[in-house]
């Protein structure tokens, strides 16, 4: 304990989880914005029905996308606790069991969005001008579901076991070729949704490439066998972890596609904005969403190694730093939304309903500071059940119903509907901060 308490003094943990944390944090940031280029160079080279398309088509993606990050955070887990305990004769077969797991996912995502694309947008309440170009980049982005899942798994193997560099680079490669395609598709052959589609899939195929080679070429303290890829006994382990993670996420994003379709009810214009205002969402979420993702492995190892202290420390300063950058990020979309907007779009419309919606959402970029540094905290502990019931209460109990009820007002506004995150949030952070006061009870009880 004496090295422990050396180390808060020198301000250790706050380096390493910083350096731990910054190529995550690049690696969202290239995320976000070649997902922020699709919608910026189909709003200045494409038309309005092709960037309500993205908008509501990008959101039924991140849902995937989404959900698939929380499974395989079980794997990241599992790894880094493997490391923290040096038991690496078992880091092989989570590596190859994930691998069937995630082949066979791919291939139930890939049916269903390429062949119920239709009915999924017109659940979305695509607006009619756009559902022909919504199906279509909803069922191109399906048809490349492999790709988009392989690089979700890999960067979790890769930050599993310390390594938050490689997904950077994968990112980065897949950053540069949705650019140039977008720009050759869209704005040279004027493809408008369809282009920027078929960019987003060969970017991720690349991505996948790359991660491949690095892996097959990374100094690993075990090897990988071929008798490692089947379902095994580490397959139930790293699931145990991740399900509730991602039945949360799923839940989650499904409230965000209700919202989309809530929103997609008031026009085309407020569809567009909506979806401007998403992206800018995005890059607000990025300082508190590589916190997470830093914090649940950080906080695995030190767990493993048995460091409870440290881990402890390790959440406050995680909540610090989301906090610094929070409020900044705050006052940047509160008073400057409509500049944030006019980046993707000229027409004055689309940026005036995105600046609403951003008026509304601003508080949430304080709230996730302190919440998804906690769920960060508890992810890494494995106490991934309550992350999953704290999450469907703020989800189905508070952020759907509000939503809802301020769509179908006679003057609905999108600032209201914005609202309805940092409300959520805010039960959020009070749930998280009661169980995590319950826990230190519990242990000082049986200590």
């Amino acid at each position: 304990m004496k090295n422990d308490k050396t180390d808060f003094t020198q301000g250790s943990i706050l380096k390493k989880l910083a350096l731990f944390m910054l190529p995550i944090l690049g690696a969202l940031v290239l995320q976000a914005a070649y997902g922020a280029v699709d919608l910026l160079v189909v709003g200045r080279f494409g038309s309005t029905s092709g960037l309500s398309a993205v908008s509501t088509g990008s959101q039924v993606l991140n849902l995937v996308t989404f959900v698939v990050t929380q499974l395989a955070m079980g794997v990241t887990v599992l790894i880094a606790r493997y490391l923290g305990e040096k038991k690496h004769e078992f880091i092989s077969p989570v590596i190859g069991g994930a691998a069937v797991v995630f082949a066979l996912l791919a291939a139930v995502l890939f049916g269903v969005l390429v062949f119920l694309a239709r009915p999924i947008s017109s659940l979305m309440q695509a607006p009619a001008e756009a559902l022909d170009l919504t199906t279509s980049y909803v069922r191109i982005c399906g048809a490349g579901i492999f790709f988009i899942v392989a690089y979700n798994m890999l960067s979790a193997l890769f930050r599993g076991l310390g390594d938050s560099r490689s997904p950077l680079i994968f990112v980065l490669v897949a950053c540069v070729v949705n650019i140039i395609g977008d720009l050759v598709l869209v704005a040279g052959f004027h493809l408008d949704a369809v282009g920027a589609a078929i960019a987003t899939v060969a970017a991720q195929a690349v991505s996948v490439v790359c991660a491949v080679v690095m892996l097959l070429k990374k100094n690993l303290p075990f090897s990988i066998k071929k008798e490692d890829f089947r379902l095994n006994f580490q397959c139930k382990k790293f699931l145990v972890i991740g399900l509730p993670l991602a039945l949360q996420e799923f839940l989650t994003q499904l409230s965000f596609l209700a919202l989309c379709a809530f929103v997609n009810r008031l026009g085309l214009e407020a569809s567009s904005g909506y979806g401007v205002a998403c992206k800018i969402v995005n890059f607000a979420m990025l300082i508190p969403s590589a916190l997470m993702q830093s914090m649940a492995s950080f906080i695995s190892q030190n767990i493993g190694a048995g460091k409870h202290q440290r881990a402890r420390q390790t959440l406050r300063t995680g909540i610090g730093i989301g906090l610094f950058f929070g409020l900044f990020v705050f006052a940047l979309v509160l008073c400057k939304g409509d500049l944030l907007c006019s980046f993707f779009t000229t027409d004055a419309p689309v940026i005036a309903n995105g600046y609403a919606y951003l008026k509304g959402f601003a508080l949430e970029t304080i709230l996730t500071a302190i919440l998804f540094s906690m769920i960060g905290y508890f992810n890494g502990s494995g106490k991934t059940v309550f992350v999953m019931a704290q999450g469907l209460f703020q989800t189905l109990l508070v952020r759907l119903p509000m939503a809802y009820i301020m769509s179908i007002q006679p003057n609905a506004s999108l600032t209201m509907i914005g609202l309805a995150a940092p409300t959520s949030t805010a039960v959020g952070v009070l749930l998280n901060v009661c169980f995590f006061l319950y826990l230190n009870r519990k242990e000082k009880k049986q200590g």
